[in-house]
């Protein structure tokens, strides 16, 4: 047992936990924190701001199996935070927020800089701790890291008072171990259930998978893979689940929903038995129902409440509260001891010509350049090592339909709160989890202008993250939606001044920065930009009228999809 100061416990505990990197933005309320990094290894990585720290930190663990960390001030900067903890909150990724606030005692007082952190926050995170001068923070700080990761993962947010970071307190170097066990989840499916599936299952003659972020990790994109070895059901996804199946597959028909792939949107209309796992059952997928219409509904889910949601609403034949890669496990074990097999092939080569003979496609003979042009160009680089993330708008969703993943954990979105901001602060913790990949940030004009500072943390940190820019000087998504809904009315959605970003990211410092307006130099800019070293910026200057296809009417079903003018029959 050892007394150090609780900034150095916070620091030590980090310490055995592992942590390699934080990401933060400094000042006066979390001073000791900073200060008691001087004598670690632990590499503080200073953002613009800090909602670009927390977006850093989320980034490092939605693309890794560890917890990213995010330490900042009080006040304005861990109200900066909200957002980033939202967003991580909405797609379930494991998160920690450390805030410096004014000392005890003026805790609740007019204090300069001082907020409400448990208040504010209380529904924004899976848990928020005030920490108090009878504190164990070892204990705490241990626990939270594993708490974060366990059930559904989700950020936990400390507030630490100035006065508890300079005051001497105990350090017991308790093992993690210890932390980490006592959040192990054990539940397994039994013989009678696995039987009560596989007497479904069987039933079936065009069964469907449709994979969401819960099995988005190594071990729920191997067990659902050695599940589809043996089976050879075709799949559909979420968007979170980009890469938990390898996209190129033809049994894999992609991203389902409003801006699904056309032949995903296609399938589910067909199918009879329908197995969910990991899902949350978005709006912009479940509201299109078809499917829930004449179809048997299995569902593996961690989280209780949205089990309870779904039995409801849904009725499904057959359910499981746990983690999805074990339920898969006892399902494949089951499978292989009882010698089950499945004869579908109709229903397999169906799926494959629904994706064969309805590919994505884009108005090839417009004078200017096409964002889908562009991202179907860029698709050609991405390979299994690849890590993407992306703003969000129509490029995200242009992104998702395009860009055939390989690998769980390779394509960073915000799904379930859609934040602009997201890709360029998101990179850079996906480079520092994974520095041996390569990371493409895609962004739209819009997105990338909420954290337009981390250009320049990108630049001054010399960092090798790739930034593609789809420039039509609007937000599309919206001037789409505008479009449908107004009859052509845009109002706030265009920006009439152009402004040549890759004269600011160059002003910054990247290696590479370049603008492209011609279709005919394209080609050649992507080439040069992907093959260049450092930071790399490439500003497409793309068509303001290009409309996002396919897509789901609001209100309307998969039977409604609208397929636009370019994708066709083949």
């Amino acid at each position: 047992m050892k007394e150090m100061s609780g900034a150095e416990v916070l620091i030590k505990s980090l310490e055995d936990l592992g942590v390699k990197h934080i990401f933060g933005y400094t000042g006066a309320a979390i001073l000791p924190v900073f200060h008691a990094l001087r004598h670690s290894d632990i590499e503080i990585i200073v953002n613009s701001n800090e909602q670009s720290a927390a977006f850093s930190a989320a980034g490092y663990s939605r693309s890794s199996n560890r917890v990213g960390v995010a330490i900042v001030t009080s006040g304005p900067a861990i109200t900066n935070t909200l957002t980033s903890v939202a967003d991580a909150y909405g797609d379930s990724i494991p998160l920690l927020v450390f805030a410096g606030q004014v000392p005890e005692h003026k805790i609740g007082t007019d204090s300069f800089q001082h907020i409400n952190v448990k208040g504010i926050f209380r529904d924004a995170a899976k848990k928020v701790i005030q920490l108090s001068n009878g504190d164990d923070i070892e204990t705490i700080v241990k626990d939270a890291y594993y708490f974060a990761k366990s059930g559904k993962p989700g950020p936990v947010v400390i507030d630490f008072p100035l006065d508890k970071q300079m005051k001497n307190h105990e350090y017991n170097g308790t093992a993690v171990t210890r932390f980490e066990g006592s959040y192990h989840d054990d539940r397994h499916l039994c013989e009678e259930q696995c039987k009560a599936f596989f007497e479904l299952l069987l039933k079936s003659r065009k069964p469907l998978l449709y994979l969401g972020g819960g099995l988005n990790s190594e071990p729920g994109s191997q067990a659902v893979r050695e599940f589809n070895e043996l089976f050879g059901i075709p799949s559909v996804n979420t968007l979170m689940a980009k890469g938990v199946v390898d996209e190129r597959n033809g049994l894999n028909l992609g991203m389902l929903g409003m801006f699904g792939t056309p032949y995903a949107n296609m399938l589910i209309q067909e199918n009879d038995f329908f197995f969910a796992i990991g899902v949350r059952w978005d709006d912009r997928v479940a509201e299109k129902v078809g499917f829930a219409i004449g179809t048997d509904i299995a569902y593996i889910d961690i989280n209780p409440e949205k089990m309870h949601q779904i039995k409801i609403e849904r009725s499904p034949k057959f359910t499981f509260i746990g983690d999805a890669a074990t339920a898969l496990r006892d399902l494949l074990n089951y499978a292989r001891k009882h010698n089950i097999r499945l004869d579908i092939q109709e229903w397999q080569m169906r799926a494959r010509d629904l994706k064969r003979s309805w590919p994505l496609d884009y108005n090839r003979t417009s004078e200017y350049i096409q964002s889908a042009e562009v991202i179907s160009m860029l698709s050609e680089y991405v390979d299994g090592s690849t890590k993407i993330t992306t703003g969000v708008g129509n490029h995200q969703m242009l992104s998702a339909q395009y860009l055939p993943m390989q690998c769980p954990k390779s394509f960073m979105t915000s799904g379930s709160f859609g934040t602009m901001g997201f890709s360029m602060p998101t990179a850079i913790g996906v480079h520092y989890a994974n520095p041996h990949s390569g990371v493409i940030a895609i962004d739209g004009d819009g997105s990338l202008r909420m954290n337009l500072g981390e250009l320049h943390t990108i630049a001054s940190l010399d960092l090798p993250i790739k930034i593609v820019m789809l420039n039509n000087r609007s937000d599309g998504m919206v001037q789409n939606l505008q479009d449908t809904a107004y009859e052509g009315t845009r109002i706030g959605t265009q920006r009439p001044k152009d402004v040549n970003f890759a004269e600011i990211a160059r002003s910054f410092g990247f290696n590479y920065a370049e603008r492209v307006s011609s279709r005919n130099d394209l080609k050649g800019k992507i080439e040069a930009f992907m093959n260049a070293d450092g930071p790399c910026f490439l500003e497409a200057c793309t068509d303001r009228e290009e409309v996002l296809y396919p897509k789901v009417p609001a209100g309307g079903s998969y039977k409604d999809m609208i397929l636009g003018p370019y994708i066709k029959p083949i």
